[in-house]
């Protein structure tokens, strides 16, 4: 099958990313955000074509009917263990579902290249916000550190004593804040039962105890809640 044609490597590697770019629900600097809706509607006339119902192709895949429902609705994108079994139901490239359509033997290495490019660029703009994360978030320890030594040991006055505490307060607010956003867009999270790759919300983000690799999230996948992997690349 089409499957085998050099070049699959890259493609592989590009639909990690690509499938992660859809779940920040963002386009990455390096192109255009995947279609979701597109990929819905592709598989969905891609199972028709070979007489397919939801239920028999959610079987052939040992999933639910629901889940393929929510492929075509364009509310979710396939996993990565489940992309070889379903373009091989349908009779599909992998670059064919990636682009949401047939694509033609003569595109094929060009699309190839394209989402290879966007994989690159997006790595190094996770890496780029990780290591602001982390420079925001040493700045801010050292000007929080500075103003308390400020407030304690330098003789003023007592509302200037409490201005430079309340000062030292916002500071470390803002800069934490900061510190935490760039981290939580920076790459994305992998839930140990299912391997989903996914981006938690901020509120899921903050409440999540965490280790300095691993962030206890709920999967949106699974439902379960377990100790996930930040992968900064893909």
């Amino acid at each position: 099958m089409a499957l085998r044609r050099a070049g699959w490597p890259k493609v592989y590697a590009a639909w990690v990313f690509l499938k992660a770019r859809m779940l920040y629900n963002k386009g990455g600097k390096g192109g255009e955000p995947v279609d979701q809706i597109q990929i819905g509607k592709f598989i969905a006339a891609a199972r028709k074509a070979q007489n397919l119902t939801q239920r028999q192709l959610a079987e052939s895949l040992s999933i639910s009917d629901k889940t393929v429902s929510k492929w075509e609705c364009g509310k979710g994108l396939p996993e990565v263990s489940l992309m070889l079994p379903l373009c091989k139901a349908l009779d599909i490239t992998v670059n064919d579902l990636l682009s949401g359509q047939k694509v033609s033997e003569a595109d094929y290495q060009k699309k190839a290249e394209e989402n290879m490019m966007n994989l690159m660029q997006e790595n190094a703009e996770n890496k780029r916000r990780m290591a602001i994360s982390i420079v925001c978030g040493a700045i801010t320890i050292i000007a929080v550190c500075a103003l308390v030594v400020i407030a304690a040991y330098i003789e003023m006055p007592t509302v200037a004593r409490v201005a430079v505490l309340i000062f030292a307060i916002a500071t470390a607010a803002v800069g934490v804040g900061a510190a935490a956003i760039l981290e939580q867009r920076a790459g994305h999270y992998q839930c140990p039962y299912c391997g989903t790759l996914f981006v938690p919300t901020m509120r899921e983000y903050i409440k999540g105890y965490h280790t300095f690799t691993r962030r206890r999230l709920t999967c949106p996948e699974c439902g379960k809640t377990g100790m996930c992997k930040h992968c900064v690349t893909r």
